[in-house]
C-alpha cells in the first residue's frame, strides 16, 4: 500500500508521490486497500458494528444533524463513509480521464444507521471494490491526464490519477480509527 505519511507531513506533494502510477497500479492499490479494511474487521461480530466507541476527539463538521457533530462513529459508520468517499473519487477520476471538465461532486453515502451487521460491512466493502475497479474500466486507452481541477482554492490541482489516489488516501486516514473501534468493541465483548 502507499504510505501517505510524507504527504500528510507535507514533506512531498501528492503529485510527487504518485508520479509513476498508472491505471494498473490503481487496480492493485484498490485491492490492497479493500483487503486491508476487510482484514481489520475480520473476526468482528454483529454487535461490534453498532458498538459506540470512546472517541474524545470525535467531530464531524459535515454531520447531518447537530446531535451527530460530536458523536463517535460506529464501525458501520466508518465503512459507509470511507466507501462513499473512495467511490466519489473513483467516479470523478473516470470523468477526468475521459476528458470531462470537473462539474461538481458525485457522492452518495448510504445512511450509516442502516449498516448493523458485519455481513453488511463486508458486502459494502466488496461492492465498493467492484465499483471502484469498474470505474477504472471506464478510462480510455490514453487517459486525459492533462485534464485537471482544483478541489479547493488553496488545494493542489488534481488529474484523474491524483483524484483516484486521493480517495485511497482518505481510506488510509480512517484505518487507525477502524482498528481502534474494533479493539474497543472486542474488549467490551470480553
Amino acid at each position: 500500500m502507499i504510505n501517505f505519511t510524507s504527504v500528510r507531513k507535507k514533506e512531498i506533494s501528492l503529485r510527487q508521490l504518485i508520479q509513476d502510477l498508472g491505471k494498473v497500479d490503481l487496480h492493485h492499490l484498490t485491492n490492497e486497500m479493500v483487503d486491508e479494511m476487510l482484514s481489520i474487521i475480520e473476526g468482528c461480530e454483529d454487535p461490534d458494528v453498532v458498538f459506540v466507541p470512546e472517541d474524545p476527539e470525535a467531530y464531524d463538521a459535515a454531520a447531518a444533524t447537530e446531535e451527530e457533530i460530536d458523536m463517535p462513529w460506529t464501525l458501520g459508520h466508518v465503512v459507509v463513509h470511507t466507501t462513499a468517499s473512495a467511490e466519489e473519487a473513483a467516479a470523478l477520476a473516470a470523468e477526468l480521464a475521459r476528458g470531462v471538465a470537473f462539474h461538481g461532486r458525485s457522492r452518495y453515502e448510504i445512511p450509516w444507521q442502516a449498516i448493523t451487521t458485519i455481513g453488511q460491512c463486508r458486502a459494502r466493502l466488496e461492492e465498493s471494490r467492484r465499483m471502484r475497479l469498474a470505474s477504472l474500466d471506464m478510462w480510455p486507452g490514453t487517459p486525459h491526464l492533462e485534464n485537471v481541477y482544483r478541489p479547493s482554492p488553496k488545494g493542489t490541482q488534481m488529474n484523474a490519477i491524483a483524484r483516484f489516489v486521493y480517495g485511497l488516501m482518505h481510506d488510509d486516514s480512517h484505518l487507525g480509527q477502524l482498528r481502534d473501534i474494533v479493539q474497543q468493541a472486542r474488549e467490551a465483548r470480553s
